[in-house]
């Protein structure tokens, strides 16, 4: 088992625990290992990048980190919180206050606006009035270049437009925690400079923890430690320096 632990970090205890945990899929009567032991400390107010192939556990990793998915073996801690001792509203309620998820699949809803998408963690919430809420969503749409956009339906958007209107939604909240699974996979380099430069300032001012999952190099350089992955396991937690030569060494 690879332990590693923060290199730098501003709370003493972790905000993500992930200790021996492994997760098998079974397809038909195969079982199919998505993570082989990982251990994994993220301590509040990093900003860490999950690199690796297609198929090395990356996404996976993301989804037990935001309670989306349950390990087969090991203690996923997050804010805290054994999630495999929490019921099903306990982790609802992780999801929706401390949390907030870019999928790569933006799971927007389709019958909501773009304003109706982002407000809706907030409706959730049930913290902010309607003016409040209107500030907020319209101050991060406008941040991500979309406030022109929102009266527009998903269907009526690029993918690159989606993909920012799923990065408003989970920011919306002012979550601890962000969990990014290739927030910029979609997007024009310029687009995917802004949505790293916003997730940037709000972990500069807000403390916030971000997570995200790239094969992107230019996305790797603004981590503050890169966590490499191959089949499952951790290779290494690295700086996003050491993290280009490997790549680049790799390549060769």
């Amino acid at each position: 088992m690879t332990q590693l632990t923060a290199v730098s970090g501003t709370g003493s205890r972790p905000i993500v625990s992930l200790t021996d945990v492994t997760k098998t899929y079974t397809l038909g009567k195969v079982q199919v290992p998505a993570l082989r032991g990982l251990s994994l400390e993220v301590y509040p107010g990093e900003f860490i990048s999950i690199a690796g192939p297609s198929g090395s556990g990356k996404t996976t990793a993301l989804n037990l980190i935001g309670c989306v998915d349950t390990a087969s073996a090991g203690v996923v801690m997050v804010d805290g919180q054994d999630t495999k001792k929490l019921t099903e509203r306990q982790l609802t309620d992780l999801r929706l206050h401390t949390i907030g998820f870019i999928f790569q699949s933006f799971n927007l809803v389709s019958v909501l606006s773009v304003y109706q998408n982002v407000e809706f963690p907030l409706l959730l919430q049930r913290k902010l009035s309607a003016s409040e809420r209107q500030q907020r969503v319209m101050t991060l749409l406008e941040q991500v270049g979309l406030d022109k956009h929102a009266k527009h339906r998903p269907n009526e958007l690029s993918g690159g437009q989606r993909q920012r209107v799923a990065v408003a939604r989970a920011l919306v909240t002012r979550p601890k925690l962000v969990l990014a699974d290739e927030p910029t996979a979609n997007l024009d380099s310029v687009t995917g400079q802004n949505i790293i430069d916003l997730m940037k300032e709000l972990n500069r001012k807000e403390g916030t923890t971000f997570i995200f999952s790239t094969h992107d190099t230019k996305v790797m350089n603004h981590a503050n430690a890169v966590v490499r992955l191959a089949d499952g396991k951790i290779l290494d937690r690295i700086t996003p320096a050491e993290a280009q030569r490997a790549m680049g060494a790799e390549a060769h």
